[in-house]
């Protein structure tokens, strides 16, 4: 919890995929990320199951195919709340916007960082030492940081060097969700066996 990392959405999006399969509901993706839209504004990418450009609450989706990187996840002993930053006084509210081909190849920002490492100095501890190995980042709102790899080795050396006391794991990137994939597997298995 609070982690932004989408565990819940993921969670909620397996079980609405999961159901549409074993009910026989035939509900289209379109349709499985309305319901979904309904439980939470992360759920429809999670429904669609494919890397994507936001726009929205999260609801507008374009399919997008960022290099599958190697992330090492750090989750300072931390919950944080998303209204709590989205109502802080200081959150910038006027950032313009920018396609998808320009967020790829820029700098990254997020107008929420200044005010998590403000406000939390344990995620701005750990983001700072991070910092020192890799390109690193903010989670949406937090509270979990990740840094990004090429390889899982560089990753791994990394991870090694963080405390004992610190929670952290290792996660490849995917343009395609895993239950995406093994859905259609399933299927396309189903099919030639009858």
């Amino acid at each position: 919890m609070g982690g932004g990392i989408g565990g819940g959405s993921s969670n909620a999006a397996t079980a609405l995929v999961a159901l549409n399969y074993l009910w026989e509901l035939n509900l289209s993706d379109d349709e499985l990320a309305e319901v979904g839209l309904a439980l939470g504004a992360d759920v429809p990418v999670f429904t669609r199951g494919f890397a994507a450009f936001a726009e929205g609450v999260g609801e507008k989706l374009s399919p997008a195919e960022p290099e599958e990187k190697w992330y090492l996840v750090v989750r300072p002993n931390v919950s944080i709340a998303t209204v709590d930053i989205f109502t802080h006084s200081n959150l910038t509210r006027n950032t313009p916007k920018r396609p998808l081909s320009e967020l790829l190849t820029s700098p990254y920002g997020n107008d929420c960082e200044k005010i998590v490492r403000m406000l939390y100095p344990e995620v701005d501890k750990q983001l700072s030492w991070l910092l020192q190995y890799a390109p690193s980042r903010l989670t949406g709102t937090g509270s979990c940081i990740f840094a990004e790899f090429d390889s899982e080795n560089s990753a791994k050396l990394v991870q090694q060097q963080l405390p004992d006391n610190v929670s952290a794991f290792l996660a490849k990137g995917r343009n395609i969700s895993p239950l995406k994939e093994t859905l259609a597997n399933y299927q396309l298995a189903h099919t030639e066996s009858n």
